[in-house]
């Protein structure tokens, strides 16, 4: 099997929906697998898939057990070359998807995942070409990447104990640490079908985001910099936390309280999982460009 793509999903069947039927010319191909993890919903998700489209593979948990352990079991279990990791309210704009990854895995031998250029709207654009150019970055984004496989297998799976945010991140300072890029490939878009505004306009929603993210951003710090330097990063990440809030943004400041309570709570973890950069390395690691999270049309 050449390819995997692999979609995780809960209590989300309108989103997966519209995304199996967008992807359904790359499921019907002979070199294709598609893998849906029903993580617990009660939706009524795995009966769709099982009806309308009984070529894919159908995983299910009864009980939910967490996206990132749907998306391990799916990288272990898949005996592809190449998979594709898509969410299940995101699917192509560009085409010929399989032969654009394909070549660039063969032309970049030392590539291990591809990040593909997103565009964050429920609208498609008029234009989807992009003057982008390809780049080494630092990560890639969850909603739409390939994996070479061997470099999976040759790291860590991700970190079920960050429950999500910033397990992107940590894969890749995994793969940098065994010589492997993070390449971006505008020449692939995808449309991940979120409106930002209106997903930030609660402030629950708001708050829980914030804290994942602080968090697992200080979890890889401290498990991959340098001591001195992760202490320096670290010191103007609440430097950086505490100026918002005195310039009046308070909202922030009940998630800062919880992400420090639950580095605190998680220091064995990160004392376990320590795979520091050298001083080389982590020069090399910071003169990758960023990851390229967002991509807009010209106007």
């Amino acid at each position: 099997m050449k390819f995997s793509i692999l979609i995780s999903t809960k209590n989300r069947v309108e989103d997966l929906k519209i995304t199996l039927r967008n992807i359904q010319s790359l499921i019907d191909k002979p070199n294709v697998e598609c893998v849906v993890y029903d993580d617990g919903s009660n939706d009524e998700t795995s009966i769709w898939v099982s009806q309308n489209f009984p070529k894919i593979k159908l995983l299910r948990n009864d009980i939910s057990k967490g996206y990132m352990y749907c998306r391990n079991k799916m990288l272990n279990t898949t005996q592809a070359d190449f998979a594709i990791s898509l969410d299940d309210d995101a699917h192509f704009l560009t085409s010929d998807v399989l032969e654009k990854i394909e070549t660039h895995f063969n032309d970049f031998e030392d590539c291990g995942v591809i990040a593909f250029r997103i565009l964050w709207s429920k609208s498609t654009p008029d234009y989807i070409t992009s003057n982008d150019k390809v780049e080494n970055v630092k990560s890639f984004v969850g909603c739409g990447h390939a994996w070479r496989m061997k470099a999976w297998h040759e790291i860590p799976d991700y970190p079920e104990w960050f429950e999500f945010y910033g397990e992107e991140n940590y894969a890749s300072l995994e793969l940098i640490k065994n010589k492997w890029l993070v390449q971006y490939l505008p020449s692939i878009l995808v449309q991940h079908r979120v409106e930002l505004k209106k997903r930030t306009q609660t402030n629950k929603d708001f708050s829980f985001r914030y804290r994942r993210a602080l968090r697992a951003d200080w979890y890889n710090i401290f498990m991959f910099y340098p001591f001195s330097n992760a202490i320096k990063v670290f010191l103007y990440s609440n430097y950086m936390q505490i100026k918002k809030i005195f310039s009046g943004n308070f909202k922030i400041l009940k998630p800062l309280i919880l992400a420090k309570i639950d580095l605190v709570l998680n220091i064995p973890r990160v004392i376990k999982n320590r795979n520091s950069f050298s001083k080389s390395e982590f020069e090399v690691f910071k003169n990758l460009k960023e990851t390229k999270i967002f991509w807009e049309p010209n106007k």
